[in-house]
């Protein structure tokens, strides 16, 4: 492989770095456990990258969420498969506490994260999307399903979001 391929990995790496954290700040609540998830994801793209084709209909940040919500969900899917003990508390406590970049997390946040955990793993990407301002049909080429579709699971979603926000075991 050419030194070429490496440098453009890089730099779109560094650009998309953020969107690849979000995913895993999203995706896993301990932060080793973020960290691993993002070096796999890394690794993925890395293992992808020789056979990105750009498009002129589509963007780079659909490709790279497309391969980081498939292995968030993955490796989402395989944590859930081992039995683990789980701390209410300690989440919570975790929640609210300092996240990559931000001095201080509010907890209106803590409480949206908490709500967001309790969603299945499909329905945290449409919310990741949602929250990243994408617009509906780069939705719709992520995901791999029609525009109509995402209007109707982000309107689901977001109900689903509702619901958990106002139940007394989130405040």
């Amino acid at each position: 492989m050419s030194a070429a391929p490496s440098a453009d990995f890089l730099a779109a790496l560094h650009d998309y770095q953020p969107l690849v954290r979000r995913v895993c700040r999203l995706y896993c609540q301990d932060a080793d456990d973020r960290q691993d998830l993002f070096q796999e994801i890394v690794l993925q793209l890395w293992r992808a990258w020789p056979r990105y084709v750009p498009q002129p209909d589509a963007k780079l940040s659909t490709w790279l969420y497309r391969i980081a919500l498939n292995v968030a969900i993955s490796n989402l899917r395989q944590r859930t498969r081992r039995p683990a003990q789980v701390d209410v508390e300690g989440e919570a406590w975790h929640l609210a506490q300092p996240s990559e970049g931000h001095a201080y997390e509010p907890e209106e946040t803590a409480a949206l994260y908490r709500a967001i955990d309790r969603l299945s793993d499909v329905d945290k990407a449409f919310v990741l999307l949602y929250l990243e301002d994408r617009p509906y049909d780069e939705m719709a080429d992520i995901l791999g399903i029609t525009q109509n579709n995402v209007r109707v699971k982000m309107h689901r979603v977001q109900e689903r979001l509702r619901r958990l926000l106002m139940s007394p075991i989130n405040c």
